[in-house]
């Protein structure tokens, strides 16, 4: 960055600091040190992973959405369970570094985070499965803290479809919408990033309150399914939602994206489904060694962003990094550390301060306002969604 463009997005960073959507530095945890905060010691920075509190500091981030991401090879009680461990490590994670995190559950506790120079800690789980088909489970991950669901990872659940699996319902079925109302009354944001397109439309179909995609960027820039198509970003305006755009190399660079089909296919033939998270990950950085992949920028990230302000408006924008999520990210957004170079790209392209003050945590903030005064509006008229799958949907599959 040029002196006067860091000066600029410095000074801009510490007044609107980053709300980002999605970080799976629980998962990485569980894996590395099985959620051992003193081995995987955030406060020293230097760590292998994506993340840490200097790096955090850097970047400009003072909001994160930890993910309590399980993946979809864990089904029914195993999910739950899982997740549940995901939920204790980010309330242990904040226990352990209280200097620094703070557990957030809204907006006036995210700016109070923010007023006492610590980053605040939101959760959401990433894919149904995390419910096994249950609107208690759901309320009990709220009650825990958690502020999103993603209403599927890279599979199917029984009441909705993904991006990444072969389309059953058609979007959502019955349960499925009865899910997207309880996310509605308790106040839990409805994400849509990992689903399919026509499940995008029926959740924008059936929702009350603003939906978010945590960490999706633009189809239209980008041909892959995990993408927003536009009719979807053209309906966020009307909605009130924001698409926080990823950084994930094959969802923003056409040339990693043909890279990773061919991965696929070659996957495939060693019987490795690409939606298998755990094994396709291991797969392609095992293959990136033998057959390099083309490098994704900060350019192709601008490319996103100036794509979805163009398209759905820039009060519907946001950031979702998917730091510790994915083994690579693009040149000059290797950690969490990268934001700012992010942000003095928009600006050198004529993004103003007010622009991009609403991309970094304006836009978060206020739809995270809207839900909850929406789940005060309709709580004093509607209570629990007693709903069961087998009454609506017949047994699930």
């Amino acid at each position: 960055m040029r002196g006067d463009t860091g000066g600029t997005i410095r000074s801009l960073l510490d007044r609107h600091p980053v709300l980002d959507g999605h970080n799976d530095l629980p998962w990485e945890a569980r894996e590395r040190v099985a959620y051992d905060w003193d081995r995987l010691d955030l406060a020293a920075g230097g760590l292998p992973t994506h993340t840490d509190l200097p790096r955090l500091r850097e970047g400009g981030v003072g909001a994160q959405f930890w993910s309590v991401f399980v993946p979809s090879t864990l089904q029914g009680e195993r999910a739950v369970t899982a997740t549940l461990e995901q939920v204790d490590a980010v309330h242990q994670m904040v226990r352990r570094f209280p200097g620094d995190l703070a557990l957030a559950t809204t907006r006036g506790e995210v700016e109070a985070a923010w007023a006492q120079g610590r980053v605040a800690s939101l959760m959401g789980a990433e894919g149904g499965h995390s419910i096994d088909s249950s609107l208690g489970a759901l309320r009990m991950l709220f009650a825990l803290g958690v502020r999103y669901l993603t209403l599927t990872h890279n599979d199917n659940v029984p009441w909705a479809d993904s991006a990444t699996d072969e389309p059953v319902l058609g979007g959502l079925s019955a349960f499925g919408r009865e899910v997207v109302l309880e996310m509605n009354r308790l106040g839990m944001m409805v994400d849509l990033s990992h689903v399919s397109a026509d499940t995008m439309r029926d959740a924008l179909a059936t929702t009350e309150a603003p939906v978010v995609f945590s960490h999706s960027s633009a189809r239209a820039v980008c041909d892959h399914p995990r993408n927003v198509p536009d009719d979807v970003l053209e309906r966020l305006a009307g909605n009130g939602g924001l698409c926080m755009v990823t950084f994930v190399p094959k969802f923003v660079s056409p040339a990693v994206r043909e890279w990773d089909l061919e991965a696929a296919d070659a996957a495939a033939a060693e019987g490795i489904s690409s939606a298998d998270f755990q094994a396709y990950t291991a797969f392609t950085a095992a293959r990136r060694r033998t057959h390099p992949s083309p490098a994704a920028t900060v350019d192709d990230v601008v490319a996103h962003c100036e794509h979805v302000r163009e398209v759905a408006g820039v009060e519907h924008i946001g950031l979702g990094g998917d730091y510790d999520g994915v083994d690579v990210q693009p040149e000059g957004l290797q950690d969490v550390s990268g934001y700012p170079r992010l942000l003095a790209a928009l600006h050198e392209r004529g993004w103003s301060e007010g622009d991009l003050a609403a991309l970094t945590s304006g836009n978060a903030l206020r739809v995270l306002g809207e839900v909850e005064r929406h789940a005060a509006e309709v709580a004093a008229t509607r209570g629990p969604g007693l709903a069961r799958i087998e009454d609506l949907d017949g047994t699930p599959a």
